[in-house]
């Protein structure tokens, strides 16, 4: 592996611990906000930074008229769809169950459909590796005590949460060959916007809820976490990154995600780590380190 490919790899794993330990973080604010209105808040406060760094960095932020009805879709889908498709899959069914559902079936259906965006290579390492993760990553799940919980009464929130992988694996993919065209930075930047005016509609009846005046220097350090680091700054290294990995195995490293949620557990909320979730996350780091010792796959 390069040292190109190293760091576009450390990027990964980055951005996919940032997004774990926002479990945590996120948690602690759901006391305070309602999570459409929360969602909104992280989208919404990012869009004038994404717009502002594009015209500094670019000098310019538009798109084509095609690319912006593709944008459109891929907020609607991949950002309003998708957020709220989590948000439900965590109400209706255990929070063992969504992490599941949501997180390992993901890159798989990435491999799967990568085929209907571009041509990229799926070898028997990539293969070999993501079972190994995705093994690993359902101990570190289940391994947690709550244990996996399949019956009827989970059934609605097991859909939404299984659908979370497709929609999540679609949204990746499609913004690929847009890629080609702009910079990871005029992708993210409109793909979020028209993902936030799409939220928006939904907060409608929960500004009123909030008592504003009562905000706490954690609300807001909770607020500027989501809007700076998972957003901005994760957004676009994420997509760089996946670009210059490749789809498929780029996914792959959202098994860090459970991964760093459980360690957010650990150090926000004391909850206990078994040795069956040490366990697997040394299998999902082997695994993980497998795929990256491969050389990056030819997209086209």
């Amino acid at each position: 592996m390069g040292n190109k490919s190293f760091w576009y790899v450390a990027g990964l794993v980055i951005v996919a611990a940032i997004w774990g330990a926002n479990f945590g973080i996120s948690r602690l604010a759901m006391d305070t906000f309602d999570p459409a209105l929360f969602t909104f808040l992280r989208f919404g406060l990012a869009v004038p930074f994404f717009f502002i760094l594009l015209k500094i960095r670019e000098g310019s932020v538009g798109v084509s008229f095609k690319a912006a009805l593709q944008l459109m879709a891929i907020g609607l889908f991949g950002i309003t769809g998708l957020e709220i498709a989590v948000m439900y899959s965590i109400k209706y069914t255990t929070l063992a169950n969504a992490s599941l559902l949501n997180v390992a079936p993901w890159p798989i259906f990435a491999a799967l459909f990568a085929p209907l965006f571009f041509r990229e290579a799926i070898s028997k390492r990539l293969i070999a590796g993501g079972i190994a993760a995705m093994a690993g990553v359902s101990m570190v799940i289940v391994g947690g005590g709550e244990g996996i919980d399949f019956s009827s009464r989970n059934m609605l929130g097991n859909v939404l949460a299984f659908a979370v992988s497709i929609i999540g694996a679609l949204f990746n993919l499609a913004c690929m060959p847009l890629m080609k065209r702009y910079s990871a930075l005029r992708v993210s930047a409109w793909f979020i916007l028209f993902g936030s005016l799409f939220l928006f509609p939904l907060t409608l009846g929960s500004w009123g809820k909030v008592d504003w005046t009562g905000l706490t220097a954690a609300n807001g350090l909770a607020v500027a976490y989501n809007v700076v680091l998972c957003t901005v700054v994760a957004f676009i290294v994420w997509n760089v990154c996946m670009y210059r990995i490749g789809a498929a195995r780029s996914n792959f490293f959202r098994y860090v995600v459970p991964a760093a949620a459980v360690a957010a557990g650990y150090m926000l909320f004391d909850e206990q780590i078994t040795l069956w979730q040490v366990v697997g996350a040394l299998c999902m780091a082997a695994g993980l380190i497998w795929i990256t010792l491969e050389k990056k796959p030819h997209v086209s």
